[in-house]
């Protein structure tokens, strides 16, 4: 019997296929058997092919020599009965797999081909896949080991043992899905073990758009109290720009003769460069607050003040500031400074039909704009309002 193995981290066919080659037993019961490494279970186990079902000796020893010839070369040539996979590289030890992928992040995030936010929300899966892993009984030690009933597990433990919402849970699945469609790429999968699992239905957001007297009450207080906060309110507000696009936004990004506002390809969530449409209401506050008056180069937004500064801020000053204000003015929790967005997409598009907003908001799609209007929010074209059918 050849020896095991040791693990190491260049794992291959070579180092898990240990096994004894096939032998003929006879007696008061004839089978063919041989040892081989099950590389789930750490361990050598035996495999037997019964040939008592052959009526006579003569075509039992021929089956037998078949099966001995047969086995012999496919075990020799790699082949491993407790591990049926379609290449050396499903192999390779699923440690190694999560090293490389989370090296893979790091790197487009640190050549800007993914968001810090997208980057933090991978590893964040991911450490928490790891764990889970680690907790299993039956160890994931190669990559071919990821199969479909291995995802529905995860997810299902993190629906019903770590209790989280049916959004988080379809969040970790389209996660999950970009993970094993990376594993196929880079040849540690033959499938996608994820295309198979549905979504959950989900609840919706338990965000809600402000009133009209909220959005009253906001520009009166933060007139008095933070004047540069009620610029990052009212940008949410009219322009849509996503908080973390409003943190790499500079001062040479407003286009004061074109009145509009540039969204670059590198922080844009599109990866598109986009322009968007600069408000009156905004452009009067730029002048009075003195904002344009700043180098060029100088980010709209740099520091805890809301005031341009050669610096750039986390994406969650605006929330953190929000949550604040909220608790000044006494307002519920699913108010938030994304509730801006809500509001400015419902009054624009009330104003000026739906397919404005959809533009202003970068959507490529009016069910997206749709998407951010609830109830009473809901336009109706005008057209329907007198229109007189045949009935």
């Amino acid at each position: 019997m050849t020896p095991r193995k040791k693990r190491t981290s260049g794992a291959n066919i070579y180092n898990v296929c240990s096994y004894s080659l096939p032998k003929l037993h006879t007696g008061k019961k004839w089978y063919v058997d041989f040892l081989c490494y099950d590389p789930v279970e750490e361990r050598m186990k035996r495999k037997k092919y019964h040939l008592d079902g052959i009526p006579t000796i003569r075509e039992r020893k021929a089956r037998a020599a078949q099966l001995i010839s047969s086995i012999s070369i496919r075990l020799q040539q790699g082949w491993n009965v407790w591990a049926q996979v379609d290449s050396n590289r499903q192999y390779t030890l699923m440690e190694n797999v999560v090293d490389l992928y989370r090296k893979t992040v790091e790197k487009e995030c640190a050549t800007g081909t993914m968001r810090k936010k997208t980057r933090h929300s991978y590893l964040c899966h991911l450490t928490i896949f790891c764990e889970w892993l680690r907790m299993r009984p039956l160890k994931v030690v190669y990559a071919y080991q990821v199969d479909k009933m291995l995802m529905v597990d995860f997810l299902d433990y993190l629906y019903q043992d770590r209790d989280v919402s049916a959004r988080t849970r379809n969040n970790y699945r389209g996660w999950l899905c970009t993970f094993c469609a990376w594993m196929m790429e880079k040849g540690y999968l033959t499938e996608n073990p994820v295309e198979g699992i549905r979504n959950l239905r989900e609840e919706p957001k338990k965000r809600d758009a402000l009133t009209v007297e909220q959005l009253a009450t906001l520009r009166s207080h933060l007139s008095r109290e933070d004047r540069h906060y009620l610029l990052a309110c009212m940008m949410e507000y009219y322009t849509f720009i996503r908080p973390i696009e409003l943190t790499n936004l500079k001062v040479g990004d407003i286009k004061v003769k074109g009145q509009k506002i540039v969204v670059h390809a590198e922080w844009a969530k599109n990866k598109r460069d986009e322009a968007v449409g600069l408000n009156r209401e905004l452009l009067m506050l730029m002048v009075e607050l003195k904002v344009l008056e700043a180098p060029s180069s100088y980010y709209l937004f740099g520091n805890r003040r809301f005031t341009p500064s050669p610096d750039k801020m986390d994406a969650r000053i605006f929330s953190e500031r929000f949550i604040k204000l909220r608790k000044e003015l006494g307002w519920p929790d699913s108010i938030q400074f994304y509730s801006l967005k809500d509001s400015g997409i419902r009054d624009l598009a009330n104003a000026k039909g739906i397919v404005v907003a959809r533009d202003q908001a970068r959507h490529t799609d009016i069910s997206t704009t749709n998407y951010y209007l609830k109830g009473d929010a809901m336009t109706v074209h005008s057209e329907t309002l007198d229109f007189k059918g045949n009935l």
